[in-house]
């Protein structure tokens, strides 16, 4: 079928749904938001989007590509890569896609220079609530592209994606320096991001005093190359390892297998279990599955914390000595994010930051304590900072504070033009679902 033949279907299929139904959508890979312990409501009816999962176009010469949003970015980068490009910020997991990359603004160790994935997006076709057909980029419909990678999915469903692509090569070369203080770490984050010295930058900090900062390079050729697929553990070797090469499609996906460090909760960082399950177990699908099965099955409310806290750079110490008081667990994933004025943010909440650097402060599997809320004081620490967090956890903000961080008139006029039937759900309702 072809994507014009699958999209009528779709339009089709919106136009008809009946009156105070709402949609849901049948995809084909595995969701990436965190286990909730209930289902969707009732009075839902379903569009299966599972077919949306092919590559239109790579074009090498003007280094674009156009991809429906069902493309793992596995196949996506294997695809590029035969044409020396890939995609700007890939993120870590080889089952996110590339609709999920936009509607969940992906960042990754690009992000410090070029943003998320999604900042590098030239064109989407969106499908509306009435089932209308829209062309939106930077240019034509600007203020419909700019808001619907944040607005996940509730004012127009996107159906096929134009990108940028870079230049890339066989290899990267990964440096891990090592820093005993936060200021330390800080001061480094800042100076590279300034003299964009390398290629990627992330880091782990292991401990309150082990902050270690990956920074790597293309590279044509290596003296060898690791992956972390199996049975090596990618975050443990940055404790040890003063430098690392990788294929390239090695480094982009160092940390699907166990999902990070979420996997030790299950065992998996036992190198034995890993030895002898690693390959059933390890990759991201099968671990994502398996947490909502165990969430679903045992119904248990509080699962894992997993959780992306953004705030500027100029609060990380501020924000690390909290978390510190408050949880003081690890490892935590540090990502460096340069961001630009989105509508879909309160304007009055980041106003006044000197720096558009934001940090990302990536909490993976932290065990909840019994009787606390681990996330609404994460929430109450990120209203003051200012800062933001993912909405694919869970979410515990009032109303009012929600929409003192996101921003409810532009939304609301988006909703109104785009889905004034609301079969798409409310933004607020849809992310405090549990």
């Amino acid at each position: 079928m072809s994507h014009k033949e699958k999209i009528a279907r779709i339009s089709d299929r919106i136009k008809n749904i009946p009156i105070g139904s709402k949609a849901s959508f049948i995809k084909k890979s595995v969701s990436h938001q965190v286990p909730k312990s209930k289902s969707n409501p009732d009075n839902r009816t379903a569009i299966d989007i599972s077919d949306l999962d092919e590559i239109i176009e790579i074009n090498a010469r003007e280094r674009f590509c156009v991809a429906e949003p069902g493309v793992p970015f596995s196949t996506l980068v294997k695809e590029t890569l035969k044409h020396g490009l890939v995609p700007i910020t890939v993120p870590e997991l080889k089952t996110i896609t590339v609709g999920g990359a936009v509607a969940g603004g992906s960042v990754e160790s690009m992000s410090f220079k070029y943003g998320g994935f999604h900042d590098n997006c030239l064109e989407y076709e969106v499908i509306d609530g009435k089932g209308d057909i829209i062309i939106c980029s930077p240019e034509n419909n600007s203020e419909l592209f700019h808001m619907v990678h944040g607005t996940f999915r509730t004012i127009g469903l996107i159906t096929k994606i134009k990108f940028r692509l870079i230049p890339s090569k066989p290899f990267i070369h990964v440096l891990y320096c090592s820093f005993e203080s936060i200021e330390e770490y800080i001061k480094a984050i800042k100076e590279h991001s300034e003299k964009n010295d390398f290629d990627f930058m992330d880091g782990i900090i292991h401990t309150p005093n082990n902050f270690v900062l990956c920074l790597g390079n293309f590279r044509d050729s290596a003296p060898y190359s690791h992956s972390y697929d199996w049975p090596r553990i990618f975050y443990k070797s940055t404790a040890k390892r003063k430098e690392d090469y990788m294929k390239t499609t090695d480094y982009f996906f160092r940390y699907d297998a166990g999902c990070h460090w979420t996997g030790r909760n299950y065992g998996l960082d036992n190198p034995l279990i890993r030895f002898l399950f690693g390959k059933i177990f390890l990759p991201s699908d099968r671990m994502l599955s398996l947490g909502k099965w165990v969430v679903k099955t045992f119904k248990i409310t509080e699962p894992d914390i997993v959780v992306d806290t953004f705030f500027p750079i100029e609060k990380f110490k501020e924000f690390f000595e909290f978390y510190l008081r408050e949880f003081n667990d690890f490892p935590i994933w540090i990502v460096p994010y340069k961001i630009v004025d989105y509508p879909w943010i309160n304007p009055n909440h980041l106003r006044g930051i000197s720096d558009n650097l934001l940090i990302d402060f990536a909490i993976y599997g932290m065990k909840e304590k019994k009787g606390e809320n681990h996330y609404r004081i994460m929430e109450e620490e990120l209203l003051k900072l200012p800062g933001l967090k993912t909405l694919i956890s869970h979410n515990f903000f009032t109303e009012e504070e929600f929409w003192r961080i996101w921003n409810k008139e532009t939304y609301a006029r988006m909703k109104e033009k785009t889905d004034p039937r609301n079969i798409f759900g409310d933004l607020y309702q849809k992310a405090h679902q549990r």
